[in-house]
């Protein structure tokens, strides 16, 4: 059961900008902030005050520019951190702490007894100021299960608003994930926050396994980036929360192509064309059956509009293609073409996509026509 106020916190220009070989200039990241706001984002964590610098300045105009939104500042474990962010003004921060045995000994040094006193101590700072306070599990996939629980409880009364549940390197299948927000729900009265990442591409399917068992926060980003795989992809999971759940996260989805385009300009990475709900093939069909199923009725063969995501229908002529695509192609350049001109193109069209190992432009495809038709009219 899905909770009805589900809260979309978006964290492309933080976890997303982590991606390998990503940095997003003053510019970018305005333009992004601006079009997530467009789409309906009321709960951005825009960046980590602690990188200084030019990064600062643009912190401190997002925060101008978004203070009708909640803004998160992410921190470390430190109470410089933490101070810094409430200080530039953030009403929200979260903190980064581990809580996998593996993480507190090799990446931070420390033991569960410190990680449960450090995180009573910038819990209280942070409340102390009037903060709505965000505090991590990371590593929830190899945490120990019971450790989690007590951790969870002491977060709880030290003040934190919510527990981040952090699927740090992507290791857990979606009822394994599931079964470790479910635990913590049903022990500690603490909203919690699915945070999963994709290395083994159950981003999303985890995503929404945490919410089904009872989460109420949830992060994503735009095109799935984030840290090595990646993570959910905001797409993906309003349409499925949508369409499975019937949960509105407020979102204008038509905006959800651009937001795509815009963060592929931006990264230097397009999205495959195959990627859900905003790829380029996602409406594009080529292939002789499924073109006349859906130029006859277009939910043959499409789950949604393309047009609740700001997505294009396109038919592809190709070595699959019939006669049907060809037939609408040309009519949509004028062109009424007899059955037998069809079946000549048709033989044409396998040879020149089979030579060349690729599609054909309608613009091939009309020149086809036009030398078959004028061979016949020679003949």
């Amino acid at each position: 059961m899905v909770n009805n106020d589900i809260v979309y916190e978006d964290t492309t220009l933080r976890d997303g900008e982590q991606s390998p070989g990503v940095a997003f200039g003053r510019d970018t990241k305005i333009a992004i902030f601006t079009a997530l706001r467009a789409l309906g984002v009321r709960w951005m964590e825009v960046g980590i005050p602690a990188m200084g610098g030019s990064e600062l300045a643009v912190i401190r105009e997002l925060l101008e520019r978004g203070s009708d939104l909640m803004l998160i500042g992410w921190n470390r474990g430190k109470l410089d951190d933490v101070v810094q962010s409430l200080d530039l003004g953030f009403r929200a921060i979260h903190i980064g702490l581990p809580a996998s045995d593996m993480h507190l000994k090799h990446s931070v040094g420390r033991d569960r007894g410190w990680l449960v006193e450090q995180a009573r101590t910038l819990i209280g700072v942070a409340k102390d100021r009037g903060a709505f306070v965000s505090i991590s599990a990371e590593d929830v996939g190899r945490a120990d299960p019971s450790f989690l629980i007590d951790y969870a409880g002491a977060v709880k009364e030290a003040g934190a608003d919510r527990l981040r549940l952090s699927d740090t390197i992507g290791i857990l299948s979606p009822s394994r994930y599931a079964a470790v927000v479910a635990s913590i729900a049903k022990a500690v009265p603490i909203d919690l926050q699915c945070h999963a990442h994709n290395d083994y591409g159950l981003a999303t399917a985890n995503t929404l396994a945490g919410l089904e068992a009872g989460a109420r926060y949830f992060h994503a980003t735009v095109n799935a980036i984030g840290e090595r795989a990646g993570m959910a992809d905001i797409a993906q999971v309003a349409l499925c929360l949508r369409d499975f759940h019937g949960v509105d996260l407020g979102l204008d989805l038509t905006q959800l192509k651009a937001l795509s385009d815009l963060l592929a300009q931006a990264t230097g990475h397009a999205p495959p064309p195959w990627h859900p709900v905003v790829g380029d093939n996602v409406f594009a069909h080529e292939s002789g059956i499924h073109v006349k199923g859906v130029v006859r009725n277009a939910n043959t063969f499409e789950p949604f509009d393309p047009a609740e995501v700001g997505g294009t229908r396109k038919i592809i002529i190709g070595k699959h293609s019939g006669t049907e695509a060809i037939r609408y192609v040309l009519g949509e350049q004028g062109i009424e073409a007899d059955a037998g001109e069809l079946r000549q193109c048709l033989g044409a069209v396998r040879e020149f996509a089979m030579e060349k190992e690729r599609a054909l432009s309608a613009g091939e495809l009309v020149a086809i026509h036009r030398r078959i038709a004028s061979e016949a009219a020679v003949a």
